[in-house]
Parts: C-alpha cells; structure tokens; sequence
C-alpha cells in the first residue's frame, strides 16, 4: 500500500475544503491506516471510533432498506466530524471546526475516496 499516496489524498482534502482539522483512513474492523490529526487527537481511538458509528449507520440503512451507507456526519458545538465508507473494507474520518462547509467537504471527498479505495487496492 502506497501510505505516501494516501497522506497526498488526506493534504487534498485540506487544500481543497477549509475548516478541515484532522483527516484519518481506517480498515472497517477499526485499526489505523493513516492519520493527519492534531496531537491532541488519538488517531486510534479515532478509527475504533469511526469503524463502531460507521458500522451502526451501515447496519440502520440495510435494516430500513435505504441503500449502501454512503456517509453520515455528527454535529456537535464545535464542529463535525464526516464519517465515509470506503468500499466495504475501509473508511474516512475528516474533523472539521464550525466555519467547514460540509456540503462542499461531501463533492470534494466524492473523487478521493474512489482514489483511496484504488490506492487501498494496489492498484
């Protein structure tokens, strides 16, 4: 796996959208792959994290016949955090503080997450 590619990946997404703070990709059992986040983040609490919501809002759009999970964001007072499905073996975590515009976060990430999976793949 090309980690230089994916960390490329990760610093588009920050020149691309501002308001980006930390970026992470995970396998969806949770463990780490790559992470650009801030010393006070714990990249790996982070995946564990990201892989149990990501898992739980796949499991509610199956159950209610809504489709492939595509992504699902939580809001809170001082930002959000963006949590996308990457194929079904991996996935993306970008934080954001409140200033993000999360609906161009979500075109922006449409073409890297493809690129990420690809890179995930070896190819």
């Amino acid at each position: 796996m090309d980690h230089k590619a994916l960390a490329r990946e990760m610093r588009g997404l920050r020149e691309q959208v501002s308001g980006i703070t930390d970026t992470a990709v995970a396998a969806a059992d949770g463990l780490l792959i790559a992470a650009d986040t801030a010393d006070s983040i714990d990249p790996e609490g982070l995946a564990a994290l990201a892989a149990a919501g990501l898992g739980l809002a796949r499991r509610t759009s199956e159950a209610t016949a809504r489709g492939a999970l595509h992504r699902t964001v939580t809001y809170g007072s001082h930002g959000c955090a963006a949590f996308y499905a990457v194929g079904d073996t991996a996935l993306m975590v970008v934080l954001g503080d409140e200033g993000m515009d999360v609906e161009r976060l979500h075109r922006a990430t449409q073409p890297a997450l493809r690129r990420i999976d690809l890179i995930l793949a070896g190819v």
